[in-house]
């Protein structure tokens, strides 16, 4: 397909329909699903592939993963027929299409006169599929047969009819078997779904039209990408750490070692410096197309016109990874955390992208939070259980403050209604955590403090909560954001801390329960941030009056709740204005970023 006008027309139209049938397909599983996961927290996807297993169509905040890879592998396209339905979650035999077990992938394949076009596919976090805990992840798991069943790449539909046997083995391992067969029914009904608007725009367009826009797509996008890191990457090497508080196990640190190379027409991430893979759960299996979409996601997204796809594969040329380490672990290594590395890999691509670009690059954004309260009802004997993902603050960007609290791609909070009724808790606080972004001339975003209050007779606590002792990072002169707790009892005779990766905490009736999450990292010097900002961010609740003053040099005139000038310029001028590339707790630079700074 070449860019005529006609054809330019003819590919935003095949694009907007899919891009309509893929938010059709998202809506079904909305309305239709049981758990909490899905139904409230929209922890779902959907999206639109070519023959080859290419990503085409999907969300602006596209999940990395080749998925279909390893379904080809066992049933070559030849071997599959219409009405077919695969489905799988083990990150291991999918080697890393999925990243851990709750994670529940199913793709359709799509025919037209008997020749294989594309796939429709949908997956979900399920709810409870078996393991040693209820809702399956543990901070304290040590082998992934501890964190529920495991499916490798299997044809559980098969020309429209649905492997019973199969579904009720499945179905028979979770505490929740009513909630998982709605959920499961859901996305395989999303999969036919988008089968069904696939094959309406291949009958409006034809076959041939439809995968020529593909490829055209594909191509833009890796064009559009190619260009950005061509003008705003020089060659050379540019390497960074970031760093994971614990597995868990041990209270050891872990660490993600990127090296970015770029030189004879070739760009390679070379990661195989990153520390051995844990005995906790935070190992990742990563897929060679992790880092290459979170690097077309970021250097991208000033033009809303490029698609997020598998264009963005093909230009990074190698993902370097050494077996047996942190994201490239072996098998039965555990991975129900492995978001505490997948973000730390977002980071360190964006630590080294700022020495390549003088600091061009995003601070380091927080790891999301979860907290599993698990009790039992006496009465029943029926399983209660709570788990809700809170929101951290992301980090200052070149162009704009970081986001506040807000969860990983683009997902939701409980409505504190919803929680209350579903989960049998009281929330008796939701509120911002003030100061805790990092200073900067763009602010990093800020966590938020969640007071539950235990109303079960007792109940057991997991709690998984990062960049306690390695805060997110700030860049080009920004500060650090500040680290988040978790407190029981806050306030009282009775008060306590917990370690914030930890499992098995008893809580009793009555207790309270403080989740305080972590800022992200700020961006340029807060000196420079303009004073009627930082007043607007005070009178917002994101920063205090002290820390206007401490960080930022901004000096207020209480009587009229407005900034000073005079006194504010004077303060600035006697502040420090000399800044390393890097902030965590102290300032560092590039070399010096590849040791532990010292925790806070």
């Amino acid at each position: 397909m070449t860019n005529t006008s006609n054809q330019t027309v003819t590919l935003e139209l095949i694009n907007g329909a899919l891009q309509a049938a893929r938010s059709e397909m998202e809506a079904l599983i909305d309305r239709t699903s049981m758990s909490p996961f899905i139904r409230e927290k929209k922890d779902y996807f959907t999206a639109f592939l070519d023959k080859n297993g290419n990503l085409v169509v999907s969300t602006s905040l596209t999940l990395a993963g080749n998925l279909v890879d390893a379904i080809l592998d066992d049933y070559p396209a030849d071997t599959m027929r219409d009405g077919d339905l695969f489905w799988y979650n083990d990150p291991y035999a999918s080697r890393g299409g999925v990243s851990h077990l709750p994670d529940m992938v199913f793709v359709m394949p799509v025919f037209a006169d008997g020749r294989l076009i594309a796939f429709a596919e949908a997956w979900g976090h399920l709810w409870d599929i078996g393991g040693m805990v209820p809702g399956s992840i543990s901070p304290h798991a040590i082998s992934t047969f501890q964190e529920g069943i495991m499916i490798p790449p299997v044809r559980v539909m098969r020309e429209g009819v649905l492997n019973e046997e199969v579904f009720r083995i499945f179905t028979r391992n979770s505490r929740f078997p009513e909630m998982l067969k709605g959920d499961l029914k859901a996305i395989m009904a999303a999969c036919g779904l988008g089968k069904r608007r696939m094959e309406e725009v291949i009958t409006r367009f034809g076959a041939d039209t439809v995968e020529d826009a593909f490829a055209f797509m594909l191509n833009q996008s890796a064009d559009a990408l190619r260009r950005e890191f061509d003008t705003r990457v020089p060659d050379g090497e540019y390497s960074f750490r970031d760093f994971i508080d614990c597995d868990a196990v041990s209270d050891d640190p872990f660490s993600v070692h990127l090296t970015i190379r770029k030189g004879d027409g070739r760009i390679v991430y070379d990661f195989s410096k990153s520390e051995d893979q844990a005995s906790g759960p935070i190992n990742f299996v990563m897929d060679d197309s992790v880092p290459k979409f979170m690097t077309g996601l970021y250097m991208t997204m000033h033009n809303p016109n490029i698609r997020m796809n598998s264009g963005f594969e093909r230009v990074i040329d190698q993902i370097v990874t050494r077996p047996g380490s942190i994201v490239d672990p072996v098998f039965p290594a555990p991975l129900g955390l492995r978001s505490h590395t997948m973000i730390r890999v977002n980071n360190a691509i964006f630590g080294a992208l700022a020495q390549a670009t003088g600091g061009q690059a995003a601070a380091a954004s927080c790891v999301y939070v979860l907290y599993y309260l698990r009790s039992q009802n006496h009465k029943t004997g029926r399983i209660d259980l709570c788990i809700e993902g809170l929101a951290v603050g992301f980090g200052g960007r070149p162009h704009a403050d970081g986001l506040d609290a807000v969860y990983y791609v683009a997902q939701k909070n409980y409505p504190i209604e919803f929680a209350e009724m579903e989960f049998g808790v009281r929330i008796e606080a939701f509120r911002v955590h003030r100061d805790s972004g990092g200073a900067g001339f763009h602010r990093g975003g800020c966590g938020i403090v969640r007071d539950v209050r235990v109303l079960a007779d007792e109940a057991d606590l997991g709690i998984r909560l990062d960049n306690c002792k390695y805060p997110a990072f700030g860049t080009n002169g920004g500060l650090a954001g500040k680290a988040g707790r978790i407190i029981v009892n806050p306030d009282s005779n009775d008060a306590y801390e917990l370690k914030s990766m930890s499992d098995g905490n008893p809580l009793k009736k009555g207790d309270l329960l403080r989740v305080i999450t972590s800022g992200g990292g700020g961006w340029g010097n807060p000196l420079s941030r303009p004073a009627e900002e930082v007043l607007d961010d005070i009178l917002d609740g994101f920063v205090s009056i002290e820390q206007a003053a401490a960080d930022y040099g901004v000096i207020l005139d209480a009587a009229e709740i407005a900034v000073d000038m005079k006194a504010t310029r004077a303060w600035r001028a006697t502040l420090d204005s000399e800044r390393g590339m890097f902030n965590r707790a102290e300032f560092f630079g590039g070399a010096a970023g590849l040791t532990p700074p010292a925790a806070e």
